[in-house]
Parts: structure tokens; sequence; C-alpha cells
């Protein structure tokens, strides 16, 4: 190994140790090998009101040449406001070049959500649980997902014929992970019956520090309203642009109704280009096809022969939940 590459290693090393020491839990390790890591931010420890993920890959000319490759994960974080804080932490790392700038950052991200705590605005209406109150964090855990309903719904506008009573949380399944040059993908699947139990399986997902800490939570729905003969459905991206309508495009190929999926990818380092849709696409259709939600992926490609009116509901991409770190999670 290069003197310098020598050098650059045992700084990350030491900067890794000290922000472990210095937050504890709130620090989590997705991926040592490659030194991919994330920490929770909250604007207050005790009665969180706005939370953030900051997930770091470290190159290994960090902090030498080059700063660390970033990620903000945050549903409310949208926008004029995400490109606001990306800017301010480039601008600290310009101003700190060959410097060790991981404290900067999060200390840069808890100012700012302190400031919009105490605007005026109220804070995401999804009611937050506590690490304490969340699932234990093995590799090989899967979500015990229970009917309590910890969730604060938003409203949503509905006929009054289409008005629905059900508010449990449905059960959320989780297929098995796909990995591909250490990007990791797994899809997890709800029956849904009405936009509010959509909303309580997103939140529900969030809770868990695994699923939270992922670069991407792409999701897509369909839901069949008897009394119009028609399809309630939407997507979302979650930044991988395009991923949520082609998501979207294979639930209606596939013609299922009544369900959910979501696709979590975390992010290894590499770029992977189309393949990246592919894998989405697979672990969908994977667990669809597992729940029985369709036959085969070559009898149910042939189903969808009748154009179906949709319905989009926007603001349900809003405020789906707080992002909580934690490690990939798997089956």
């Amino acid at each position: 190994m290069a003197e310098g590459d020598a050098g650059s290693d045992q700084r990350q090393n030491e900067e890794i140790e000290a922000m472990a020491a210095i937050y504890g839990e709130e620090w989590c390790v997705i991926d040592d090998c490659a030194k991919i890591f994330c920490i929770r931010i909250s604007d207050d420890i005790d009665d969180p009101k706005w939370t953030l993920c900051l997930q770091v890959m470290l190159p290994n000319e960090y902090p030498g040449t080059a700063p660390p490759i970033y990620q903000l994960n945050a549903p409310w974080l949208k926008g004029q406001e995400r490109a606001d804080l990306s800017n301010s932490l480039e601008e600290i790392y310009i101003q700190n070049i060959g410097e060790s700038i991981l404290y900067l950052w999060v200390e840069k991200i808890r100012d700012v959500l302190i400031q919009k705590s105490q605007m005026t605005e109220p804070g995401p209406d999804i009611k937050k649980k506590t690490e304490e109150e969340d699932v234990e964090c093995e590799d090989d855990l899967i979500l015990a997902c229970q009917p309590e309903n910890p969730v604060k719904a938003l409203d949503f506008e509905i006929s009054e014929n289409q008005t629905i009573e059900i508010e449990e949380l449905p059960p959320i399944d989780h297929g098995i992970p796909i990995t591909d040059r250490r990007s990791t993908f797994q899809a997890h699947l709800a029956p849904v019956v009405c936009p509010k139990q959509v909303k309580m399986v997103l939140a529900k997902l969030y809770e868990n520090k695994k699923i939270a800490s992922a670069t991407h939570n792409i999701y897509a729905y369909r839901i069949y309203c008897e009394d119009k003969q028609t399809f309630l459905q939407d997507c979302e991206d979650d930044g991988e642009t395009a991923a949520g309508g082609r998501l979207l495009h294979l639930m209606e190929i596939l013609n299922v109704r009544n369900v959910m999926v979501v696709v979590s990818r975390w992010y290894g380092g590499i770029l992977l280009g189309p393949d990246r849709f592919k894998h989405i696409n697979n672990c969908a259709r994977n667990i669809l096809v597992e729940r029985n939600y369709t036959n085969s992926p070559e009898e149910s490609s042939k189903a969808l022969g009748k154009n179906k009116k949709c319905s989009s509901l926007s603001n349900l991409s809003k405020n789906p939940g707080v992002s909580i770190c934690s490690y990939v999670l798997k089956r």
C-alpha cells in the first residue's frame, strides 16, 4: 500500500472511531469493507420533530483529495430545501479540504433541523418511535409486523361512496434480497384496500432502521374501486428517477390489485446503470408471484388487456415516515 493511501486509511479509521464514540447508537455501519456508514440526526434527541439520515461512503482519497460520497435520506426533504442543504455540506468541504469533515457535516445538518423545528411549520404527521421501541438490529432480522398502529395517518379526500373504515395495519412481507456489485435490493409487500393503509405501511416500514437507511425506497400501489370499476394507483421514485413509474407499469402488466410493493435499494458505491431497474422489477415480480398475487411471470404478463382509468394521490409521497439508520435488512 502506498504511503499516502496508508495515511488516508489511518485518518479514516480514527475519524470513524471518533464518530462512533461521539454519536453512539446513532452511528451505524452499513458496509465496513466498502466504508459505508450512516447516522441518524434529529433536532432534539429526547423529542425529535425533524429527523434525517446522512449516509456516507469514504473513498480511498478522503480526506486528502476527495470528499465523502453522501446521500441525504428524509421523506420530507425535497426540491430547493435539499439543494440548499447539499450546497451547505459542499461548502464545508471546500473550506476544509484535506481535513476530516464528517463531524462538521453532522452538526451542520443538526443546526438546520433545529432551525426548522423553531419555525412555525409543523413537523411530519407521522408519529415517531424512539430507537429503544424499534426492533432489534440483527443482520438476519425480518420485521415482525404486528397490527399495532402507532401511526397518525394523514387525512385523504375520498368520495362518500368510497369511505372505508378499515384502519388496521396490514401484514407486511419481505422478499429475498438481490445483491449486485455491492448494491442490495429488497421488496416489501402489503395488501391494501384504502389510501390510509398505504400511508400506514410506509410509516411502519420507516420505523425499521434498516429500511429507513436505504438510499431509495421506491413504491407503487394499486387499489381497485368496486363502486367505480376503476383503479386508484400511484407511485414514488424516492430519488431513483423513473423507478416508481416502471414499478407501477409492472404491476399494471401483472394486473394485480389491492396491493402495494416497496423496493428498498442500498447503494454500494458502484453505478449499475439500467441493471438497477431490472433488479427493482425482479424483486417486485418475485414477491408478487410468491404471495400469489399473480400465477407466474409468463401467464400474468398477458393479463392486461384493457385500459383502466387511474387516479393519483400526489400528496401521498409527502412525509411517508421518519428516516432512521441501520444495516441492510436480510431475510
